[in-house]
């Protein structure tokens, strides 16, 4: 009787934990990995939009960490490393989460949320939620917008362009 009980548990536990690591489960940003994303374009105020983005698992792949240049200054006269953030799966609200350090020392932080091959990133900005998608394409462009995203319909969108792999980085770890 007792091995029956150590058998069931052992089963058990072994179903938690391939459950928990399919949803912890950092693949849809594979296609994202190892490539330099270039974008440019101009918000909706008319200042200009330009980033280079590389990503790279990390940790045993259990994190995503993302590396951006983009201008440095409010006069948008220097271009340099401006971010590094980092994507992972937290185990304790079953959600995904995002940080970005910047260099002006601000953090921005929010979850990722998923629909098909679209990364949707969604933060508070002062009082209002914002929402950046990766909307799929193919696998070497990504519509890029940003705006006010609820109940799957863009209310307003601040920016809107294209990041295209402009060529295989060696990061991707």
């Amino acid at each position: 009787m007792n091995s029956r009980i150590i058998i069931s548990i052992s089963i058990f536990l072994f179903i938690t934990q391939i459950s928990s690591a399919q949803k912890s489960d950092l693949s849809m940003f594979k296609n994202l990995i190892g490539k330099e994303w270039k974008a440019e374009g101009k918000w909706g105020d008319g200042t200009k939009f330009k980033q280079e983005t590389i990503f790279m698992f990390d940790l045993n792949k259990t994190i995503v960490i993302a590396k951006s240049k983009g201008f440095t200054n409010q006069e948008q006269t220097q271009y340099g490393w401006r971010n590094h953030g980092i994507r992972k799966y937290d185990a304790t609200t079953k959600t995904f989460k995002f940080w970005e350090f910047d260099v002006f020392g601000g953090v921005t932080k929010g979850e990722i949320k998923f629909e098909g091959k679209n990364l949707i990133y969604q933060y508070q900005y002062g009082k209002s939620l914002v929402t950046d998608m990766w909307e799929y394409v193919d696998d070497n462009t990504y519509n890029f917008k940003v705006g006010d995203y609820t109940d799957g319909k863009w209310k307003q969108v601040y920016l809107e362009t294209q990041f295209k792999a402009a060529k295989t980085a060696n990061n991707g770890r």
